[in-house]
């Protein structure tokens, strides 16, 4: 089960699981059990009869066939209705399906990944989402942090998106300036990951000529951001921001591993923890890293 907000990107975890796992060689299925009407989902997931309803003129597989020996992406599940809440349930118990219109179940070996933007645990509570069904899917839970609480990650999930949409739309941007970096910095992101992709698109749209993005190239509610981002020539903040990067990407490079990290960095263990505190990057010591 994977959660968070609208736009963390638990879609591209789901599927980096797929693609790491002994399942990789066969289908990813994903679906948006909010985004299908309540009379087709049934059908869309266990498949059909010819005949079955009006308008079922052929057979038809279902989506966990079709994800049969890969993975079923079950996208925005706390939308799904109740009465097909039961159906699954016993999909996920018997890991049999029974297409809509058959007498006879068939098989199917698939791993489920779910995923949803609620408080599903709120909606448990409440009777929106059946108690049973949420302890069969919630074996291993996986929560996506909003971007605010990681926004060390900006500077280099934005230069991810440069190299993307330059290439894509053809602009010979190589990066982004400090000004509008610290404006990117600053902002809150209640869109996200997608939000900042969106944003960073637009930019490169508009730059038709520039190396450069510039904070004239972000949408209007980025000029006057906060007042402590207005300087672009303010040594401590850049070197704060730089700072934060590198550490970052050390700690990625290193597995997570703070003493590896602190290796690569050419500092000592001690040091990189006063400086992960003084950063306000999260400072907890894992397993090895002592």
């Amino acid at each position: 089960l994977i959660t968070g907000e609208s736009g963390t990107g638990k879609e591209i975890a789901a599927r980096q699981i797929h693609l790491k796992s002994p399942r990789s060689e066969r289908h990813f299925v994903a679906i948006n059990c909010s985004a299908i009407p309540e009379n087709l989902l049934e059908s869309e997931l266990f498949g059909h009869k010819k005949g079955a309803f009006t308008g079922a003129t052929n057979d038809k597989e279902g989506l966990f066939l079709i994800a049969h020996g890969g993975t079923l992406f079950l996208d925005e599940i706390g939308e799904m209705p109740k009465t097909l809440q039961v159906k699954l349930l016993r999909a996920l118990q018997e890991r049999e399906v029974t297409p809509v219109g058959a007498t006879a179940s068939i098989r199917v070996d698939v791993r489920i990944i779910a995923a949803t933007n609620r408080d599903i645990l709120s909606a448990v509570e409440k009777g929106e989402f059946r108690k049973d069904l949420y302890y069969r899917i919630n074996v291993v839970e996986l929560k996506m942090p909003p971007l605010r609480e990681h926004a060390v990650d900006i500077p280099s999930l934005a230069q991810h998106f440069v190299q993307k949409y330059a290439i894509e739309l053809g602009r010979a941007v190589k990066g982004i300036n400090f000004e509008a970096l610290k404006k990117l910095t600053f902002y809150a992101w209640p869109g996200n990951v997608r939000e900042l992709e969106n944003v960073i698109e637009r930019a490169i749209i508009l730059n038709k000529e520039a190396e450069w993005i510039a904070l004239s190239d972000l949408p209007s509610g980025f000029q006057n951001l906060g007042e402590e981002a207005n300087n672009p020539y303010n040594l401590d903040d850049a070197i704060r921001t730089v700072s934060r990067t590198f550490i970052a990407n050390a700690l990625e490079a290193a597995g997570g591993d703070k003493k590896k990290a602190a290796g690569l960095l050419g500092m000592g263990l001690s040091s990189l923890y006063r400086k992960l505190e003084e950063l306000g990057i999260s400072s907890s010591r894992e397993p090895g890293s002592q």
